[in-house]
């Protein structure tokens, strides 16, 4: 995609990404607001979004942000929806609706794609990675270089996970050159946390529960415990991966209470549970061995749910290890 060809001439131009912002989403579409405000002088543009966690400050411009989701602009010329179906883009999908043009870019494998336009490649690191790729590499700057960067350490945890490519690497290369530093930005974005998100962590592990033999294990945070903490959904951010991290676990699940008998569910594999056919059979999507969904039930509806599926991918995998053997 050259994506100054898609908005040639247009005078508006709007950018949302999904609820609950995570780095990548924040990165990508940050990244992408920074640059069009440069190659596009003329044509004005928009950016929506919930606010995104403190840590992203350091992104220039973060604060232009709407997070009240209000503009004056009834109908957008182009209209981009960053990693994210529109479905998922929360107030700013009536902006989408409502474009000229609109314009999708993700690498979820559940997006078959809801744009006129529509850039979606699984096999990408991350959105920012195809922001990168999008863009005119003339108009770089240390800013933007900066927003894509932290939108690709928060996808591939730092170029740990599977979906680090040596494409992904090539371009973080190239975003390092621009001179901001790199090492304090993932020390302070991705690895530092706060004493609430620590005590909280703590607490999720120490209520951890094992089953399916070990293979997997699951922590619930209630309402009741987030006003204890006086914690929000971002500080939450990084349990179910550490949850995963335990010797022998296959998938690991966390879930926070969202509303009653309502739980946002995030799901993480090693590599034998395909976990986004998981998330998409309920009605969430993502990543192989990173997904997640809003599911209605008590706790125990929702593991019993979540077991039914992910016993079956399991028997499927030691049966085809059992072929091959």
């Amino acid at each position: 995609m050259n994506i100054c060809e898609e908005v040639k001439d247009a005078g508006t131009i709007g950018i949302s990404g999904h609820i609950r912002p995570d780095g990548d989403c924040v990165g990508s579409v940050m990244g992408l607001y920074l640059y069009l405000k440069k190659a596009c002088p003329g044509a004005r543009v928009e950016v929506f979004l919930e606010k995104p966690a403190d840590i992203f400050s350091c992104i220039r411009s973060v604060q232009e942000i709407h997070t009240d989701f209000t503009t004056d602009i009834e109908s957008f010329d182009v209209f981009f929806s960053l990693d994210t179906a529109k479905n998922r883009l929360g107030e700013a999908e009536k902006y989408f609706d409502g474009a000229k043009k609109k314009i999708n870019i993700d690498h979820h494998i559940s997006n078959k794609g809801c744009g006129d336009v529509n850039y979606i490649d699984s096999k990408a690191s991350s959105t920012s990675e195809l922001i990168y790729n999008g863009i005119d590499k003339a108009m770089l700057d240390e800013e933007i270089a900066k927003a894509l960067y932290i939108g690709i350490i928060h996808d591939t945890g730092v170029f740990q996970y599977s979906n680090t490519a040596p494409s992904t690497l090539r371009a973080a290369a190239e975003l390092t050159s621009y001179g901001f530093d790199f090492s304090k930005l993932i020390d302070e974005t991705f690895y530092e946390k706060s004493y609430v998100q620590n005590q909280i962590l703590g607490r999720a592990l120490l209520e951890s529960i094992m089953f399916m033999d070990g293979k997997c294990v699951v922590s619930m945070i209630d309402r009741k415990t987030m006003k204890f903490y006086r914690a929000v959904p971002q500080d939450l951010e990084g349990i179910v991966s550490q949850l995963r991290n335990t010797r022998g676990v296959e998938c690991a699940i966390f879930m926070y209470q969202t509303d009653t008998l309502e739980y946002k569910v995030s799901l993480r594999s090693n590599g034998k549970v395909n976990v986004a056919e998981i998330a998409s059979f309920f009605g969430g999507g993502g990543h192989v061995r990173a997904a997640g969904v809003t599911m209605p039930g008590t706790f125990y509806d929702i593991i019993n749910n979540l077991s039914a599926r992910i016993e079956i991918q399991l028997k499927e995998s030691e049966k085809n290890v059992s072929r091959n053997s």
